[in-house]
């Protein structure tokens, strides 16, 4: 696979929004830097995200008689898993900085004794379902044996089918391209850059039907990958997959998703004044007869593939144009920071907090910079070396905010191994699968242009209306932006893996749930000739998403719990608790629960709550909202949200 694929297919499995990486823990590695048939064999092991079953849908499986009691069992395989993890992590390490064909192979190897391994395991493992045994074992033992988002049928020609296709499916995306009559093709990165910067109506809709051509061929695939991936979950006692899936979350299924329901319904009021707001925009810069003020708005206009982040149509909606336009990258260049340096000051908010010191060998095994003499991923990551002891970076940093925003959040990631290394090794991961991500973002939510100041980068910051209008600005196109779509992803998944949504309306019923979510449609009708939801990595992928729309709900309760500890006073937008050890205590016992708790009784260890919630994200949005529905008073908002 090229190099260019290489990084795509990693960045896939990073977080949505455009600047962060992916927490590399444990066999992570694998997921995201194998070469694409490694990875859609590793994705059948069941060493991927943690679940963990409810009493209600434990497999009906009798007790046998094993040489080991669980306890026994759970202990013998983390010990072997940290020494297999140590040659694993080697050599996707050095896969990952050094691309060449012969560490690929390496890489391939390793993946095959991982495999080998985790099977074993898996099968071991179920013995034990109906075996009574203390909850912490139960719990490591659920997350040994439904590790994996795609589970295989029992019999071998049914797992071989299932890697096959899950691996021209990755293939197809990897290598997706799309090809005009002259035999001039463009992949997505070319396509992306269109869309990016590029304010030509047709020129943008051209590069956006363009690159969802490339998942038509997967459509009878991705049938028969569902159809394989039921059958998988329903050897573990799940009526399907979408079940299965929403069973990691220490609650029952039918709690689960009028949970993650709630939570939408609490920021759907500002993300459709935003909506609102951004069509009105586009109307007057595209013209009425391309943007109209009633209907949702033509997707291929808000700067994105998939109209996940709207970033990149912010000089299109700047509330004041040039107001406090902070150049942090100027300062970054002027001053001569190096990669080092730069990730020395990220290192300083944490050490500020009262959070240790990174080990020397961070600074002396990290990737920091590219190298000239060879191919590297560049892509943002950070890694869980030596069960704790060792954990690194990988990122080819450069002199800009953003990198350095990057290296905020990436020592997120840092940090959380540090702080839970002395947990057992199935409990070294976030509480749920939202959390690791959360707490990058929940590091970078305290960069405020007051912590930039105080870092020397920008000039001494004077509070006014207009500037925080533009600073909220760009960041709800980021956050609320994303939040429909995030949603929306799985909701999607879970009512294919269900049999609510049939093969027969695949397109059909995406395109409901992204009008009726995120207000936006396609310019022309997308019937079932096409596979739309191919076109964005994680279906093809078969990698989860609820975890994304999640971890941007509880950043932000983290994000408010740690300034209430270190006594902030003021609007929650202006808060850095940056310099206070009150709320790094309280940061670094949330880090070192791991997951060896509920993430109930993370959540409450910071917040003082048991319930994810999204007040805080209003909380922090409220100048902007209220900006909003003054803008927005007199025009019509909203759109008919009726079955298609």
């Amino acid at each position: 696979m090229s190099v260019r694929a290489q990084q795509r297919n990693t960045t896939a499995f990073s977080r949505p929004a455009r600047r962060f990486g992916v927490p590399q823990t444990r066999l992570a590695q694998a997921l995201s830097l194998a070469p694409i048939a490694v990875l859609s064999t590793l994705l059948l092991c069941g060493c991927g995200a943690k679940t963990e079953l409810t009493s209600s849908t434990q497999p009906p499986q009798s007790a046998t008689t094993a040489e080991e009691s669980p306890e026994q069992f759970v202990e013998r395989i983390q010990q072997e898993w940290v020494e297999l993890n140590k040659e694993l992590e080697a050599a996707f390490w050095v896969r990952a900085t050094y691309l060449t064909p012969d560490t690929a192979v390496l890489a391939a190897k390793a993946g095959e004794k991982s495999l080998a391994f985790t099977g074993k395991a898996v099968a071991q493992a179920k013995q034990y379902h109906n075996v009574d045994m203390a909850p912490e074992t139960r719990r490591a033992l659920d997350f040994i044996l439904l590790g994996t988002a795609m589970p295989a049928p029992e019999n071998a020609e049914s797992q071989a089918e299932l890697a096959t296709i899950a691996t021209e499916m990755e293939g197809m995306y990897g290598a997706g391209e799309a090809c005009n009559s002259d035999g001039q093709c463009r992949d997505l990165e070319e396509l992306e850059k269109v869309l990016r910067n590029s304010r030509d109506y047709d020129e943008q809709l051209q590069a956006w039907q363009d690159w969802r051509t490339i998942s038509v061929p997967m459509r009878p695939k991705y049938e028969r990958f569902v159809e394989l991936t039921n059958q998988g979950a329903q050897t573990y006692g799940f009526d399907d997959l979408s079940v299965m899936w929403k069973s990691g979350y220490d609650m029952p299924v039918a709690d689960f998703e009028q949970e993650v329901e709630r939570l939408w319904q609490q920021v759907e009021p500002l993300y459709s004044n935003l909506h609102c707001y951004v069509r009105n925009k586009l109307g007057e810069f595209y013209g009425a007869d391309k943007v109209d003020a009633q209907s949702p708005i033509p997707a291929h206009l808000l700067g994105n593939m998939w109209a996940q982040d709207w970033s990149n149509i912010y000089p299109l909606v700047e509330p004041y144009p040039g107001v406090s336009d902070l150049d942090v990258s100027a300062s970054l260049i002027e001053q001569n920071y190096t990669p080092e340096a730069m990730t020395q000051m990220a290192e300083g908010f944490f050490t500020s907090l009262g959070l240790p010191e990174l080990p020397a060998s961070f600074y002396e095994r990290s990737l920091l910079a590219k190298p000239a003499d060879r191919d590297v991923v560049c892509h943002a990551s950070a890694w869980d070396m030596g069960n704790g002891e060792d954990p690194r970076i990988k990122q080819c940093v450069e002199p800009t905010q953003e990198q350095l925003v990057t290296l905020h959040h990436e020592l997120g990631h840092i940090y959380y191994y540090l702080m839970y290394k002395d947990q057992p090794f199935l409990f070294k991961g976030g509480a749920h699968d939202g959390f690791h991500e959360a707490i990058g973002d929940t590091i970078t939510l305290a960069m405020t242009p007051a912590y930039y100041a105080e870092k020397g980068l920008i000039p001494e910051v004077t509070h006014s209306e207009q500037a925080t209008l533009n600073q909220q600005m760009k960041m709800a196109l980021e956050k609320i932006a994303f939040l429909p779509f995030g949603k929306l992803i799985d909701q999607w998944r879970w009512q294919v893996f269900s049999g609510q949504t049939t093969a027969a309306n695949y397109n059909r019923d995406w395109w409901q749930l992204r009008h009726n979510y995120q207000g936006i449609a396609p310019t022309s009708p997308r019937d079932e000739r096409f596979f739309d939801p191919g076109a964005k990595y994680h279906i093809p992928g078969n990698t989860p998403y609820t975890r994304y729309f999640l971890s941007y709900i509880i950043q932000f309760q983290f994000y408010q719990a740690l300034c209430q500890e270190a006594g902030h006073d003021g609007p929650l937008h202006e808060c850095s608790y940056y310099g206070n050890q009150a709320a790094g205590d309280k940061l670094g016992k949330l880090l070192a629960l791991g997951a060896s708790q509920p993430w109930q009784d993370a959540l409450e260890q910071v917040t003082g709550t048991r319930t994810m919630d999204a007040k805080a994200i209003n909380a922090y949005f409220a100048p902007l909202a209220k900006w909003l529905a003054e803008q927005n008073q007199g025009k019509q908002c909203g759109w008919s949200k009726a079955s298609f």
